[in-house]
């Protein structure tokens, strides 16, 4: 068995919410520079390039990609062999955040109650989803959430006769509802099965996968390929301000669901799409 001590949890995830909120993930950055290359639209190409410099800028001379540091999102796969000491988890947890937000001077975002909005000054609490894994690790994924996109959310309980082409208009309905809001070029989660909620975790989780990653069941991977290409020939753009370039990739979860159901999410991100991954 693995002993962690709930300390090294803390300062892990200090240093990742001030990581996600500075740099890209290396895929993320693969797909904002392939994009500004192929980028038809003259306005769209300029928009992209100026992104570009702004993760430049952010990089060097660590400011926040973007002024909104977003609301703390983490994911907690834990090894079934691993033991944790020295106190409580999710206190950790959150004093990671605490730590991460406070230290690393990001903008605090989150209201104690979401009717009466006294901010808690620290960014806490963060929204955390743990899983019980096989093996001796803990493998943690911190993704601060904006709200621009996170606004643009949308679950659609679906009738099973809608089928697949059901599930596309839900989707395509989401990312042109969105428009330019989500601070194209976005990235589309979506969760397709289970219930209301699982779908919309789902969606959120598949934010984290790599861009240059499709799903490895086939019909999946060409639902993918298939909505990518008619997301980036709706105009929207960069900016929204017209292009060919209105999402960066369609990442897509399954799950089994009811005779009956046939639910669908989608979670959009902006064009940074921020997360870290850390494994001990």
């Amino acid at each position: 068995m693995k002993t962690i001590d709930v300390s090294v949890i803390t300062d892990s995830i200090k240093e990742m919410c001030i990581e996600a909120n500075h740099f890209l993930t290396e895929d993320m950055k693969c797909a904002l520079d392939t994009a500004a290359e192929t980028e038809k639209a003259p306005l769209g190409k300029q928009i992209l390039e100026q992104l570009q410099e702004n993760m430049k800028i952010a990089g060097e001379e660590m400011i926040p990609i973007c002024q909104d540091t977003g609301m703390a999102v983490i994911f907690m796969e834990i090894g079934q062999e691993v033991h944790f000491t020295g106190g409580n988890l999710e206190e950790a947890v959150q004093e990671g955040v605490r730590r991460g937000y406070t230290e690393g001077f990001l903008r605090k975002s989150v209201v104690k109650d979401p009717i009466y909005r006294e901010n808690t000054k620290d960014n806490t609490p963060a929204v955390i989803h743990y899983e019980i894994v096989p093996g001796e690790e803990v493998k943690i994924t911190v993704a601060p959430k904006g709200f621009g996109s996170e606004n643009m959310s949308r679950v659609f309980m679906l009738k099973p006769a809608d089928g697949i082409e059901g599930v596309k208009n839900a989707i395509l309905t989401a990312v042109k509802d969105a428009g330019p809001n989500a601070c194209p070029p976005m990235v589309v989660g979506v969760g397709i099965g289970g219930t209301f909620e699982k779908c919309a975790l789902m969606a959120k989780r598949a934010l984290t996968r790599p861009v240059n990653q499709h799903s490895e069941i086939p019909y999946v991977c060409e639902l993918e390929k298939e909505l990518l290409e008619k997301i980036n020939c709706s105009g929207i753009g960069p900016g929204g301000l017209g292009g060919t370039t209105t999402a960066l990739a369609v990442n897509i979860i399954t799950y089994p669901t009811h005779i009956a159901g046939l639910p669908v999410a989608v979670n959009i991100c902006c064009h940074v799409n921020r997360h870290a991954v850390k494994v001990l």
